[in-house]
């Protein structure tokens, strides 16, 4: 072959061999960026939109209404109650029940109330990361799946009161419906959450700047699933409704 051709064929296949080069390269790069790629920023969903059934938050004037109609009596078989009674509960072992949009109320309550959440991308309704303003306490609190938390759902008409003021006269399936009603949960701080337990607003109360709300919640709760209350619950709702600003003048 003339001296030409070996110089031009040399010529053609070092530059073959750096454009190979560069593509390897490129290649792997995009191959780094997407697999250590983290899940966008997910914004906060309408819970009602995630569960239609859920109980919804009143307006003022409507959680005063309804808590005029709530009827008053003594708690009964407050001695029989058992968590169990309201289903299995969210052990994160499966047999949960799920919601219509695919996820348990755990996961969406988690989904609607944190911030800055971070879902999984092979599982929409499984929150790696994000940040929760606690309603009770009002603690910002960071959330990470893979280490201990400070955070745990409320139910905000907790079972064992549910269960003294009607809930133990229904059966299995409506006291299930009833720990699942994303209306009725809060995420919120662990030790908030303990120090309440199934206490009534008589006894229990969040802080000062969330009266209005968690009041608003009680009463919607417990009109919607005709539960009961106690003489001293309903004036104690009376007065936490009193913090919420007045509606606007029509």
């Amino acid at each position: 072959m003339p001296e030409r051709s070996r110089t031009t064929a040399r010529r053609r296949w070092r530059r073959f061999f750096a454009t190979s080069v560069v593509l390897i390269a490129v290649a792997a790069t995009g191959l780094a960026l997407w697999s250590n790629r983290q899940e966008p920023a997910h914004k906060n969903t309408d819970t009602a939109a995630a569960d239609p059934t859920s109980t919804p938050l009143p307006d003022l004037l409507h959680a005063q209404a309804d808590l005029d109609r709530l009827t008053i009596a003594w708690n009964r078989n407050w001695e029989s109650y058992e968590r169990n009674a309201f289903g299995p509960g969210w052990s994160g072992r499966g047999g949960e029940p799920v919601l219509s949009d695919g996820c348990t109320a755990r996961e969406d309550v988690m989904k609607r109330d944190l911030t800055e959440v971070k879902l999984a991308e092979s599982n929409s309704c499984m929150v790696l990361s994000g940040v929760l303003n606690d309603p009770y306490a009002g603690e910002q609190l960071p959330y990470d799946r893979f280490q201990a938390s400070d955070i745990e759902i409320d139910h905000v008409v907790a079972l064992g009161d549910a269960w003294r003021s009607g809930a133990s006269d229904w059966d299995a399936e409506r006291r299930q419906y009833f720990a699942n009603d994303v209306g009725n949960l809060l995420a919120v701080q662990k030790q908030a959450n303990q120090d309440k337990g199934s206490k009534t607003p008589d006894q229990w109360r969040p802080r000062a700047q969330f009266w209005c709300e968690y009041a608003r919640r009680w009463v919607a709760v417990k009109s919607r699933w005709g539960l009961t209350v106690q003489a001293t619950e309903k004036s104690a709702l009376a007065d936490m409704l009193g913090a919420c600003s007045p509606p606007p003048a029509r």
